[in-house]
């Protein structure tokens, strides 16, 4: 059996810190990585400051950092943070009372109906197939709340 890297511990300010920059310039989605596959759990962060995205790696000892391709040479190196899966799942776990608007809904929705829908060895019958697509579709379309610019009279 595999050993899985599991998360550190996170101080109130550590797991506060970070559910702001999840909120501010993170994810929290399903992917697909593979045609045959289901979508996995995704918790990501972009930004142009990689000791950042360290800092982050640091105190929860899980993720991988990758560099984002720049098309433009007046383009700013960017990066990307990605844990997935059952790391994500903690990390969810233990930041999501500080998260706000649309990703405290998802984080919530992922703590509530994830596990219970995503069987540890991929086997799905047909009902729990039926909804994990349904918990898919919920999240997935759970989206922020924009309101549109009225115009001034």
């Amino acid at each position: 059996m595999a050993n899985y890297k599991t998360i550190n511990q996170l101080s109130p300010t550590d797991a506060a810190y970070i559910a702001g920059i999840i909120d501010g310039e993170g994810t929290i989605t399903l992917t697909q990585e593979h045609s045959n596959e289901q979508r996995r759990l995704v918790v990501s962060i972009s930004s142009t400051e990689r000791r950042l995205l360290e800092y982050i790696q640091r105190i929860t000892s899980i993720g991988t950092i990758s560099n984002k391709r720049t098309y433009k040479n007046n383009h700013t190196p960017s990066y990307c943070y990605k844990v997935t899966n059952r790391q994500a799942l903690s990390l969810i776990e233990q930041i999501y009372v500080y998260l706000r608007g649309y990703k405290a809904k998802r984080a919530q929705l992922v703590l509530d109906k994830y596990l219970a829908l995503t069987p540890r060895n991929g086997r799905y019958t047909a009902e729990l197939l039926a909804q994990r697509q349904a918990f898919e579709e919920k999240l997935l379309n759970t989206l922020p709340n924009i309101h549109p610019i009225s115009k001034r009279s």
